[in-house]
Parts: C-alpha cells; sequence; structure tokens
C-alpha cells in the first residue's frame, strides 16, 4: 500500500502544539492501522531547525524548497511568527507550487494567515483562531473568516481553529482516508473525544466570563446557567434583575455581545451537548432538563447551532460509550 505522504510547513517562532496535534495523530493512524498509512514529514525553509515560540527547538526533515509532489496533504501550522512567514515570498510560493501539487490543503490557527497570503483562499469561507479572526479579515478582506465553527472544509482547502482544533480536523482527515473505526482508535489513545463536528463553536458560553464591573449582568447570567429549565423570558429575566427588557437588552448587548434570549438559547444548547455525551439521558429528558420542552424544539436548536441533531452528535460524540 502507498503511503499518503503528508507535509507538515513549519517557520520561525512556529506554535509546537499545532504541529505535535498533526504529527502524534497521524503517528497513532499508523500504529493502529492495519498497515502504515501516513509518511508524515516537517518541513521549513532551508530545512532549518523550527524553534517554536515555546522555546523548543524541532529538526525539520525537509527542506521546503526541495519538497515536490504529488503531495496528500499540505499543512501549515500558526503560531505567532506567522506575520512574518506571511510576508516571506519564498514560503508564500513555495506553498503555492505544492498546494497545486497536494490533494488537499490544510491550515490551522494563525496559519491561515500564509494560505491567505498566498491568495489560496480569496473568494472562500475560512476559519482561524477566535483571537485573530478580526485582524485577518481586516487584512484579506476578500477570504470570509468565520472566527465560530472548530473547522471549515472549502473545496480541497482546509481551516482549522486554534491550537488543540488540529486534532479534530486530523481525526476527520482519518476517518476520511482510513473510516470510522481508525479514527476511533486515534482517539482513544489521545484521550480525546471522537471528534467535535467541524461547525462546532471554538468558545463555549460556559468559558465566557461576564465582565467583572456589571453585577447585575453577572447575577442574571449566573441564575441563566443555574435555572436552565425555568422561565427565562427576557420578560421574566428582567422582572427578576429590577429593569426594564430594554434596559437589559441594552446591557447584555454591551457586555456579551448578544440580547437575553440568544444568550438563553445558546446556555441551553450548549448545556445539552453535555449532557448528551456525558451521560444516557432520554432526548426528552435532556430536552426538559435544558428548557426546551420537548425534543423536537431540542432537534431544532441543536441543529441551528451544530448543524446535526442530537442522535447523530450523541452517537458520535458520547464519552459513556466509548
Amino acid at each position: 500500500m502507498t503511503q499518503r505522504r503528508v507535509v507538515v510547513v513549519g517557520y520561525e517562532a512556529a506554535e509546537l502544539l499545532d504541529i505535535a496535534c498533526i504529527t502524534t495523530s497521524l503517528e497513532i493512524a499508523n500504529l493502529h492501522g492495519a498497515s502504515p498509512a501516513y509518511d508524515v514529514r516537517l518541513a521549513s525553509p532551508g530545512g532549518r531547525p523550527v524553534r517554536c515560540c515555546s522555546g523548543l527547538t524541532l529538526l525539520a526533515q525537509e527542506t521546503l524548497e526541495r519538497v515536490t509532489g504529488p503531495l496528500d496533504t499540505l499543512v501549515v501550522v500558526g503560531g505567532t511568527g506567522h506575520a512574518a512567514a506571511a510576508g516571506n515570498r519564498l514560503i508564500l510560493g513555495h506553498v503555492r507550487r505544492l498546494s497545486r501539487e497536494s490533494r488537499r490543503t490544510a491550515s490551522v490557527c494563525t496559519g491561515a494567515s500564509v494560505l491567505a497570503a498566498a491568495g489560496l483562499l480569496d473568494g472562500r469561507r475560512a476559519t482561524t483562531h477566535w483571537r485573530w479572526a478580526p485582524s485577518l479579515a481586516a487584512r484579506y478582506p476578500k477570504v470570509v473568516f468565520d472566527p465560530d465553527p472548530i473547522f471549515i472544509r472549502d473545496g480541497g482547502l482546509c481551516t482549522a481553529a486554534g491550537v488543540t482544533s488540529a486534532l479534530d480536523l486530523t481525526l476527520a482527515f482519518v476517518e476520511e482516508d482510513e473510516g470510522a473505526a481508525l479514527a476511533r482508535s486515534v482517539a482513544r489513545n489521545l484521550v480525546t473525544y471522537l471528534q467535535r463536528p467541524g461547525n462546532q463553536a471554538q468558545v463555549s458560553m460556559f468559558t465566557d466570563i461576564p465582565p467583572p464591573d456589571n453585577d447585575l449582568v453577572r447575577r442574571t447570567v449566573d441564575h441563566v446557567t443555574g435555572h436552565l429549565d425555568a422561565d427565562l423570558s427576557t420578560a421574566v429575566l428582567a422582572a427578576r434583575a429590577g429593569v426594564s427588557e430594554r434596559h437589559l437588552t441594552r446591557l447584555f448587548l454591551r457586555h456579551l455581545g448578544q440580547p437575553p434570549a440568544r444568550f438563553v438559547r445558546r446556555a441551553r444548547v450548549e448545556a445539552a451537548a453535555h449532557l448528551l455525551v456525558s451521560t444516557t439521558l432520554p432526548l426528552a429528558a435532556v430536552a426538559s432538563r435544558c428548557g426546551f420542552g420537548t425534543a423536537e424544539t431540542l432537534r431544532q436548536a441543536f441543529v441551528a447551532r451544530y448543524g446535526v441533531p442530537p442522535s447523530r452528535y450523541r452517537a458520535t460524540h458520547s464519552s459513556v460509550n466509548a
């Protein structure tokens, strides 16, 4: 069996985790598959060692300028050195060349800036780390940057969000190439979820902390997340906070960037996602606990948020049945 050639492009101040998530996942796939499926190489300009932004140094196995196709997969990683890499004509030229000779081209995190600077993302939808999405969108207006998804596929081009989203993208590649059974085996050995769907949000509302200088918003958020099965209409929340609906909406928009109703819906959907992967509760019970009332209402909200129905999400992500 011919191995799939995978080249990971590194550069000065690349992110070590971006590289490791890809290379380690594919090496585990080699160890647990019927035969080694991937030939994975780290390439750098001039074949020089890649000094990562963490301070650790990796030895490149290939000189970027000497790599020739055909390749199965070309991946450009991110890191604090991404802007310099995106301004390096040598790197851009060879990434552009190798992309033409690859079945698929991908980036992780701010590696999207290199693909964008090479013109490979023009007219396409792409993602990157949520913190960098606004600045990259401003710098590369021909690219439609969406900061929400874990990863995005647009034809033969794939872009992943921040750091560990490289795991999700690589698991998706393994499943596509070698089947779901091997992807599950790799995920178990990595002690991670099978894979999050690409359109799952990068940042959960449960990790978003309301500004500490607004007690009313914080108290309302605490009430919402602790009473998801209660009546959480804007009118009820405003009455409980002792303000008008209009004022509560104004405060939520200012401090959380969304109105109360949207925040409540997101909180309920993400709580449902957690219950689906961590319990064996029936869908109707999950819906009831999270304030949806019926399983159908939960299904509609779940598809709108994650792009897949609750049953499919549970089947592919459950930590109970892994």
